[in-house]
Formats: C-alpha cells, structure tokens, sequence
C-alpha cells in the first residue's frame, strides 16, 4: 500500500465538486473503478495479498463443493447439459478442485459447461491457468451474459462485495450515511442533513427500535433476484457462502482488510478489500419473493461436516506424510471450528433452488448418503 492512493485524489474531486459521497457510492469506487479499482487489476488472494478465502485453505472445500453440484444433477433428473456457474473465482482453485471430484461421475463430467464470471483480467489469467485443461469454459463481466440452460451458481464471498448502502439513525429520522472531507480535507463520515422520507414504514421492527446514533446497512436485492430467477425458471440450484448474520439488525459491519489484517476503510482508498457483512434474512428474503426455494441458512462448520468433510480429512491423513497430515487437521480445523481463526460459524450458507426441489445435500436434515466422498 502507497501513503497516498491514486483513487483518493477522484474521491477528494468528486466530494468537492458535488458533496459528501454516499457510502454506497464509495465502496463501489473503491473497488470496481475502471482504472484504480480494487478488484480491477491485482491478485488479492492467499499469504502474498489481503486475504485467504476457503479454497485457498484447503482442497477439500472445493471437492466438496463438486459434490454437492452432482447432488443437485441427480436431484433435477441428471439433465445433458450444466453449467457450472463461479460467481468471483478467485483464482480458479475451487473450481479445480470442485471438478477433480465431479470426474468421479463421467456422465455429469461430460454434461458440464464452465462459466466463470470474472471482471479483473490479472484473476482471469491465472484462472485460465489453473483450469488449463478443463473443457467447455468461458469467461463473463456478469451473470447476465451466462447463456440459458440448468445451472448450479456457486457464489463465495461474492455478496461481501457488493456495495452496501448505510443509514444513521437521528432524533429526526434515518439519515443517508455519506463520506465527507473534514477542515483538515481528510476523508471521514457524516450523514446527510435531511431525513430519508418515510423510511422508518420499509425496516424490519427489529431495526425500527434501534436506539439513536444506530447505523443501518442494505444491499439491493438486485443481484440475488437475478440468481433466483435464473434458478426458478431455468432448473438447477445456487448456492451463497459467505460472512455475515443471519437476521436483518442494525450494525456497523463496513471494513477493510489488507495484509490480513483490519485497515480503515477510508484510508487508501482502493489499496485494501472494503466489504461489509451480508444479511442472509434479506437474501433468502429476495429469493423467495421471486418465488425460488430457499433451504438453510446454515453455517459453514456445519454444512461441511453434514458433506462429509471430517471423513475426507481423514482420508486424505491417511495417504500422506505426518507433516501433511497436521496441515490438513489445521485446515479443517479453520474451516469448521467456531473460535479465534475459525470460518465455521462467522460463515453461513444458503441455497436457492427451483422451486419443485425439496431438499438439497447439507442444508437438510439428512446425513450426506453413503459413498459421498471423493476417492
């Protein structure tokens, strides 16, 4: 990170030729500019960047993950033709390992039609690299331009990203939350001077009684009714991993993350990954209006373990030097474990499906059926 992004001097233009920035507006300058954005141009992934995602942890993620995507096949009567849709892929490393496993069952293997969507063309590089002899693959700016058919959408930590709009409650009502220059021309935040009319009549009652100083923070539900409306009219199922809560409340959840660690997200703009925590009551919320099928949310230690995770870790153990073996339980360990470092309870996971499929593998009940694990 430079002392002094290039994307700061826009931000500083922008507020004082037109006034404070909604926070919505910021985020996505911070991230999708067309030349200083943050997931426009660099590799944000592993030890070397800002953060490790789940793939990145371990293999077992992704295989799993590949097969949950036969599951759904089978489920929707094993139709001749997927897509498997990866909504930010990263560097294509689930997708990888989702497809090692998915070559255990040669029919869907030669059913499959890879469609990544990807905007930063460092990432998509790397992913046409990591997915060199894949078959059937293309490349996307956004799920609109995904051609027609049954598709399994996997999305995680994508909803993260998407900018979030924020308000703040007053003794005179719900204020827009803005970015702002203070005397000293440092970027800081404030709230709009007017009151959002009516807006109180739209929050779940939860919210409404958020005492004053609170902060409120939504998505639009854009992108999730798209997902769900792909799904109830065209068959298949997607399904959202990510960080977050799983009712509507109010909270401050906007952050920044560089060199794994927390940063102020109004410092370098555009050098550190700014996202905020996603309101899973909302999603399934959007899905369901649309008429989709929600099933979960649940969390991510438990949807794994439900998958069989705890065996293929034990498989894996099992072929392998001692060394390997404690790096595979320490990846276990992070993805499912609820405590300090672990992802299996801040992350939560929620399918959405067409509406005729009842139940789907990890987010029912039911233990994942015999043979379920990757040789």
């Amino acid at each position: 990170m430079t002392e002094f992004s290039p994307l700061q001097s826009e931000i500083h233009k922008l507020i004082r030729s037109s006034g404070p920035m909604p926070v919505w507006r910021y985020m996505e300058l911070c991230l999708m500019h067309p030349e200083h954005g943050y997931y426009v141009s660099r590799d944000p992934l592993g030890r070397e960047g800002d953060f490790t995602t789940a793939p990145e942890v371990s293999q077992m993620f992704g295989e799993l993950l590949g097969l949950w995507t036969a599951s759904v096949w089978k489920a929707i009567g094993s139709p001749p033709m997927l897509r498997l849709v990866e909504l930010g892929p990263g560097r294509g490393t689930m997708m990888a390992d989702a497809l090692r496993a998915v070559r255990v069952l040669p029919p869907l293997y030669q059913s499959l039609h890879i469609d990544l969507v990807e905007i930063n063309p460092v990432l998509r590089e790397k992913q046409r690299a990591m997915l060199s002899g894949a078959r059937n693959i293309s490349w996307h700016d956004s799920i609109d331009d995904v051609p027609e058919g049954p598709a399994v959408i996997l999305a995680n930590e994508y909803f993260d990203v998407l900018p979030i709009h924020q308000v703040v409650k007053r003794e005179t009502g719900w204020h827009e939350r803005v970015v702002n220059l203070d005397a000293n021309g440092k970027l800081v935040f404030a709230a709009s001077d007017e009151p959002m009319p009516r807006f109180e009549v739209l929050l779940p009652p939860l919210v409404r009684a958020a005492p004053v100083g609170a902060v409120f923070e939504w998505r639009p539900d854009t992108e999730m009714m798209k997902i769900a409306t792909r799904v109830r009219d065209q068959d298949g199922a997607a399904l959202i991993i990510d960080y977050g809560h799983l009712r509507s409340d109010a909270g401050d959840t906007f952050q920044a993350i560089a060199r794994h660690s927390f940063a102020d997200p109004l410092r370098n703009p555009g050098q550190a990954d700014v996202t905020a925590h996603v309101d899973f009551q909302a999603l399934a919320r959007a899905a369901e209006d649309v008429g989709a099928r929600v099933h979960g949310p649940v969390t991510q230690g438990e949807f794994l373990k439900r998958l069989g995770i705890e065996t293929r870790a034990v498989t894996l153990m099992g072929k392998t030097t001692p060394e390997v073996s404690a790096d595979i339980s320490a990846a276990l360990k992070r993805l499912t474990d609820s405590g300090r470092g672990g992802m299996g309870s801040m992350f939560k996971v929620l399918a959405v499906t067409e509406p005729n499929l009842t139940s789907v593998a990890g987010l029912s009940d039911e233990p994942p059926a015999p043979g379920d694990e990757t040789a």
